[in-house]
């Protein structure tokens, strides 16, 4: 078998609020679907992650609540500066480190529809 494309795809009840976060986020642009119910964020022309709607979606409540289905680790090279770009697109900071100067270490964040995601260094 030969993987062709690789895309992650979240559920959410705004595609275009979803979709325009994460390409904010990822310096990336949306692309539509003819569908109407589909969103894709294509970065450096390559499709990267995918928006379904999904009028029901259920918020996840990390680390407490709705059980989490997936989340992203993204990983950069100055966490402050990813930080406040972060925030500057929408994002809300669940769980920030203990120590930003440690060698390593990670922020948990949340998209506009409830997904964690952790920014990673």
């Amino acid at each position: 078998m030969k993987i062709t494309k690789q895309i992650t795809v979240f559920d959410t009840p705004d595609l275009d609020a979803e979709a325009g976060f994460w390409a904010r986020l990822l310096g990336g642009e949306v692309r539509d679907a003819d569908e109407g119910d589909w969103r894709t964020v294509a970065v450096d022309g390559e499709p990267r992650l995918g928006f379904q709607l999904a009028p029901n979606h259920e918020r996840p409540q990390w680390p407490d609540g709705a059980q989490q289905q997936l989340h992203l680790d993204l990983y950069v090279d100055d966490i402050r500066e990813a930080h406040e770009h972060a925030l500057s697109v929408g994002a809300k900071l669940l769980r920030p480190a203990a120590d930003l100067d440690a060698a390593e270490g990670f922020q948990v964040y949340e998209d506009p529809s409830g997904h964690p995601f952790c920014l990673c260094w």
